[in-house]
């Protein structure tokens, strides 16, 4: 999608160091970071919202990514995040999932 900013991100147009990159996803750091450790995990095939994704696999990829990184980082302690639509905090149109950590996240989030 052209006007995608994740999608510009995986095509390289500005020069993101990616923290993880595979075939299907990378991720890197959030520019308006919640936390500590706030990471971006993002598939390279622009999906909307979890209302779009019909490849379940994909789900699992993302969340093994997720424990890779933990590990290579030696985070134990993590919160995930997926907003899905407007009113439940999604900025960017680009199904992408949260990883929160450094700090103490209290319940309920917002």
């Amino acid at each position: 999608m052209n006007d995608c900013i994740f999608c510009k991100i995986i095509n390289g147009d500005f020069n993101t160091d990616f923290i993880y990159e595979n075939e299907k996803l990378v991720a890197f750091n959030d520019i308006n970071p919640q936390a500590p450790t706030h990471i971006l995990f993002v598939p390279k095939e622009h999906i909307e919202s979890l209302n779009e994704l019909n490849n379940t696999i994909l789900i699992k990829e993302i969340y093994d990514a997720i424990k890779t990184v933990a590990k290579e980082k030696e985070i134990s302690d993590y919160r995930v995040v997926l907003n899905t639509g407007k009113n439940a905090g999604q900025e960017v149109m680009h199904i992408h999932f949260h990883m929160l950590s450094g700090r103490k996240l209290n319940w309920p989030p917002g």
